[in-house]
């Protein structure tokens, strides 16, 4: 099972960091992403691309984790050469980790 069977993503940006924030469609996958959906895999499933620390918070009034990704996105929307300045598709990418319920 991939993450994007039972969540969605939305993406933000200020600066050279990237927020994630991701929502399940079904309340009840909340414990699921919560275990399954840490700092340290999302850092790594997107290691081509954040080159910083990611953080994560949690906010269970809404099913919903906020990942902020520092250096993501080769330096900003002014400064930046990439394609995406913006990292849209940073939560695209997210959704394809692998899950293992």
């Amino acid at each position: 099972m991939l993450l994007h069977d039972i969540a969605h993503c939305r993406a933000g940006d200020k600066g050279d960091t990237s927020t994630l924030s991701l929502f399940p469609h079904r309340d009840e996958d909340f414990p699921l992403l919560v275990r399954e959906v840490t700092p340290e895999r999302v850092r790594q499933h997107l290691a081509n691309h954040i080159r910083g620390e990611v953080l994560r918070w949690q906010l269970p009034n809404l099913c919903a984790l906020q990942f902020t990704c520092h250096q993501a996105l080769d330096g900003g929307v002014t400064t930046s050469l990439a394609l995406d300045t913006h990292g849209k598709t940073l939560s695209s990418r997210l959704l394809t980790l692998p899950l293992h319920p």
